[in-house]
């Protein structure tokens, strides 16, 4: 049986192969409007089957690593949802199940017109999700939509940090604490 840190390894292997994309010039738009000379592609990991097994064991190790035990794990869709998914199933498989949530960028306009969906209800324990995190939008908006519900919010896990546009800095002033598995410098521009 594999160490955590052989999963995290072939995971980082996974990613600099399939997901890493470098640039001479800054040609890559990121979701900031800012270009860039690199860009992690993350979801060519986090929806292949063995990045979403790596990334299961990795996030699971993780979060349960630093001693959280959270009800539930989720984010903003979509950068969160395979990551979510895969983390729920590895727990569950691990005897230390939490539930998958998803967090929609708008409420739903039918049906139950929720924005946070799966099995979670006000006053459980949650840890926030994302694929990547620049300058931390997409981490703060499902971090106010899953306390608008009444998730309790114990932190924030995102796969990569770019350590750019203070992303780290801005969801930390919302009071919450993110940790990441990797970051930019994980993967060297040469």
């Amino acid at each position: 049986m594999k160490t955590s840190m052989q999963y995290k390894q072939e995971l980082q292997a996974l990613i600099k192969e399939k997901c890493f994309l470098r640039s001479e010039k800054p040609i890559f738009r990121l979701t900031s409007g800012k270009m860039s000379d690199f860009y992690f592609d993350l979801r060519r990991a986090t929806l292949s089957p063995s990045g979403q097994f790596l990334i299961g064991n990795v996030v699971f190790e993780t979060i349960t690593g630093m001693g959280l035990a959270p009800d539930a794990i989720g984010g903003l869709t979509m950068g969160a949802d395979p990551i979510a998914t895969a983390t729920a199933y590895c727990s569950y498989l691990k005897e230390r199940p939490m539930e998958a949530f998803v967090i929609r960028k708008e409420p739903k306009a039918y049906g139950t017109m929720r924005q946070v969906e799966g099995n979670v209800e006000p006053g459980n324990k949650v840890i926030i999700l994302d694929d990547v995190l620049t300058t931390g939008k997409s981490t703060i908006k499902a971090i106010d939509a899953a306390r608008e519900f009444g998730l309790a919010v114990l932190g924030a896990l995102v796969l990569l940090d770019r350590c750019e546009h203070e992303g780290k800095k801005n969801v930390e002033d919302k009071g919450v604490k993110l940790w990441s598995v990797f970051t930019a410098g994980d993967f060297p521009r040469d």
